[in-house]
């Protein structure tokens, strides 16, 4: 018999299976994952690691394979509203029965060994995606890359996104130490793609010294904003005039060029035609990349909660300008540089308004403002119990012409989301 019936007791229960809810390392996750017969896969993988653009990068993938005609996989991480949206099968989310005999069949087989919650999902994930035999899988890294769960499977192609300061108490406190670990995907003799035009120098060494082939953008692929579309150049192949994506921000491009190059490396394998990319791009959907939503006060949702993805957030805004005034909504957790996350925000924030975040590593209000920058000690900064209380304050003293800003944090515009509807 199952231990559980239900997807809400199962996660709940994962949650206090291991010491540690983030504990990297491969030795636990591989052991069961060989017992599972997991580990030498019959599909192509994709894995991608970095600090900003995973998400966009895997759905963009995504599109336009499916576009094309292919059979996907996906597992990502974390999820906005159901942890179900971690898991998709042609684009499709998992259902609670076929996530639930999956922990099921992981519970069985781990014996008395203990798995931390991502490891648990993702023995899950392997298991749903390797019963359906899809053509190619695309894995997203949850933190770092070398010791993270999904680094069991040896990856047909490895992209690196953008790569900024995050998670500094487990992957280091600069960007070389950080690329160190994202570069821990790669795999000798496979192409290694990074769509960070300026990476840091761990990342290309690594690459060299291992004998994967590296794709740099701006060395062997690189791409033109034309303003309403754009032009991108690889190593074999060339495209003019392409639609923009349809996520917002020019930021995206640089995502969708690595995406581009990866499609030309499995080439040989994964035939894609102009016509698959510009549906891929012009179809893509993924909520909370700044997802802008138009009205009397506009709203903005986007999980950025880095300085980097700040300044991406900052670009966006100053290009979408507004009469009125900008009203923050901010939640964030505990292991984020906060000062340098609402430094970067100042540029464009009237009005704040903090929000306790519940959880583990949630940071209360009143915590989040005594670390914020210090010219914000004077500003416009209120206090609230929680993400829905901050929104609803917010929404009922905007006028029009004003806008909505949430971001910190995935859990934080899931909040602001679910008290939207």
């Amino acid at each position: 018999m199952p231990r559980f019936n239900s997807l809400s007791d199962w996660l709940l229960w994962q949650e206090t299976l291991h010491p540690r809810r983030i504990d990297l390392g491969l030795e636990r996750v591989a052991a069961v994952a060989e017992r599972l017969q997991l580990l030498q896969p019959d599909y192509a993988v994709v894995t991608v690691a970095g600090t900003n653009g995973k998400g966009s990068s895997v759905a963009l993938l995504e599109s336009v394979l499916l576009a094309a005609g292919y059979r996907t996989g996906c597992y990502t991480s974390p999820h906005l509203l159901r942890y179900n949206e971690r898991i998709r099968i042609q684009g499709r989310e998992v259902d609670d029965a076929s996530l639930c005999a999956a922990f099921a069949r992981v519970d069985e087989a781990r014996g008395d060994v203990t798995l931390s919650y991502f490891e648990f999902g993702t023995l899950a994930a392997l298991i749903l995606l390797s019963r359906v035999s899809p053509d190619i899988v695309l894995l997203e890294v949850g933190m770092g890359g070398r010791l993270d769960a999904v680094n069991i499977l040896a990856p047909d192609a490895a992209l690196i996104t953008s790569i900024g300061i995050d998670h500094s108490a487990w992957l280091g406190t600069d960007r070389e130490s950080i690329g160190r670990e994202k570069a821990g995907i790669m795999r000798t003799g496979s192409p290694v793609i990074c769509s960070d035009a300026a990476p840091p120098a761990s990342l290309e060494n690594r690459a060299r010294k291992l004998g994967a082939t590296w794709f740099g953008l701006g060395q062997q692929f690189s791409y033109q904003n034309n303003g309403n579309s754009w032009n991108w150049r690889g190593v074999d192949s060339h495209y003019e005039y392409l639609p923009l994506p349809s996520l917002t921000g020019n930021h995206q491009l640089d995502n969708a060029a690595g995406v581009l190059m990866v499609l030309e490396a499995l080439a040989a394998d994964f035939l894609v035609t102009r016509a698959a990319i510009e549906q891929g791009l012009k179809t893509l959907t993924l909520p909370a990349r700044c997802q802008i939503q138009s009205g009397d006060v506009e709203m903005v949702f986007d999980v950025a909660h880095n300085p980097d993805s700040a300044e991406s957030l900052v670009r966006v805004l100053g290009e979408h300008q507004v009469a009125g005034a900008t009203r923050l909504i901010l939640a964030m957790l505990d292991d984020k540089d906060i000062e340098g996350f609402t430094t970067v925000l100042a540029a464009v924030v009237d009005h704040w308004y903090l929000a306790t975040l519940s959880g583990e590593r949630g940071l209360t209000a009143r915590a989040l403002r005594e670390r914020m920058c210090l010219p914000l000690a004077a500003t416009d900064v209120h206090c609230f119990q929680d993400v829905s209380a901050a929104f609803r304050q917010a929404k009922a003293e905007s006028d029009s012409g004003d806008r909505l800003v949430i971001c910190g944090s995935f859990a934080t515009v899931a909040e602001a989301l679910a008290s939207h509807v």
